[in-house]
């Protein structure tokens, strides 16, 4: 939770001083597997890629919030732990450094010059960094895959930190000019789509492919507008219009959830964040509505930023109020029991999977995504929509 409040002051800190752009391309299907963090203690989602001449495989996180991919390089100055083999650039064919004076190096936020070379650094809100050089390199939409997306810019980092889990770096999946998304959408379309399988689910597949190319929209799916913000191409925004708890519309009014002129406000569909946060004034409402449509539960003291928590425990089942989400042209995400209320330790506490933002932005997150196909076209400026696709 406390990774989440820091995110959530960065994707706000991007938002005010950033200005990006995207790009668009044509329609082949390429797919990549994309699993739960929580084994290795990680609220994120991982990807399943190949990196490399001769390949090889690396899990990294998914995160449709943020556009530099990177990966821990050796040698390492300061690298946490991860389950891979850390990435050797020197051992591959295929990796080239990029130079100083090229269009990439300029795309980036932060840059440098060392020699010829590109040198980057992203920071994010929790404090969390990476730095090294900026190189291409051939990519692989899974460890099985033949087919080489080349000449993928991405941070080679010799020096990270902070709180990662196991994974070896981060897949940019935002809308931004160095996301891996938009290196390689005009090779294979502008779309693609995941599915976030349960992570506490034993009945669940444990993995999902992550599906790129026109294809990636499933056929089952509805559609409600994919908005930009004017201030930066990395985040992708719906129009949420209200949400609806034990099948009763909240007075709260779509204003609440609106993206202004200048780029604020908006709701933000977000792979990297984990709770979902809506602005104070619509959570309070959310808040007391559950808590009333919830009397019958026996409640439990408060979490962090979790405070309507219940418990569960020697409870064989629990009938829980639903909780719907509505999306502009009449899409709804009505969630499931296990993208509604989350166990927080082993003692049968469960919470509300929202919290209150503590900025002017909400941010639908990954819990709440569980399960949900959800799809981009760029194209076609489209969100999809469809439960129940993992």
């Amino acid at each position: 939770m406390e990774r989440d409040e820091a995110r959530l002051r960065w994707i706000h800190h991007r938002i005010q001083s950033s200005d990006h752009r995207h790009r668009r391309g044509r329609s082949l299907l390429q797919t990549a597997q994309v699993s739960s963090g929580l084994s290795l203690g990680s609220g994120e989602y991982f990807a399943r890629m190949g990196i490399g001449s001769p390949q090889r495989s690396y899990y990294l996180e998914l995160d449709t919030g943020s556009d530099v991919t990177w990966i821990q390089c050796a040698p390492c100055s300061s690298c946490y732990s991860q389950v891979d083999p850390i990435y050797d650039p020197s051992n591959s064919s295929s990796y080239r450094r990029v130079y100083c004076g090229s269009a990439l190096c300029q795309a980036l936020d932060y840059s440098a010059c060392q020699g010829m070379g590109c040198s980057y650094r992203v920071v994010y809100g929790d404090s969390s960094a990476s730095s090294g050089d900026l190189g291409i390199e051939s990519f692989y939409l899974g460890p099985n895959s033949s087919t080489a997306m080349r000449n993928i810019a991405f941070g080679c980092g010799h020096s990270n930190s902070g709180l990662f889990r196991g994974e070896a770096g981060l897949l940019g999946m935002g809308g931004g000019t160095l996301s891996f998304f938009s290196q390689i959408a005009a090779s294979i379309g502008p779309a693609f789509s995941y599915c976030l399988v349960d992570r506490y689910s034993q009945l669940q597949s444990r993995s999902s492919p992550l599906i790129f190319g026109r294809t990636a929209i499933p056929f089952a799916a509805r559609f409600t507008p994919l908005l930009k913000n004017p201030r930066i191409d990395t985040f992708y925004y719906a129009i949420l219009t209200g949400i609806s708890v034990g099948g009763t519309a909240l007075p709260i009014p779509p204003a609440q959830f609106a993206l202004t002129g200048n780029g604020t406000g908006g709701a933000i569909l977000d792979s990297g964040t984990s709770v979902t946060r809506v602005v104070p004034a619509a959570y309070a409402v959310l808040r007391d509505a559950y808590r009333a449509a919830s009397r019958n539960l026996p409640p439990a003291p408060g979490v962090y930023l979790l405070d309507t928590c219940f418990n569960f425990q020697g409870l064989p089942t629990v009938q829980i109020p639903s909780l719907v989400l509505h999306f502009d042209n009449d899409v709804d995400m009505v969630l499931p029991g296990g993208n509604i209320l989350i166990p927080v330790d082993r003692s049968g506490t469960f919470c509300l999977a929202f919290a209150p933002s503590s900025m002017p932005i909400s941010v639908i997150g990954n819990v709440q995504q569980q399960t949900f196909r959800i799809g981009f076209d760029l194209q076609r400026s489209l969100i999809a929509i469809a439960p129940r696709e993992c």
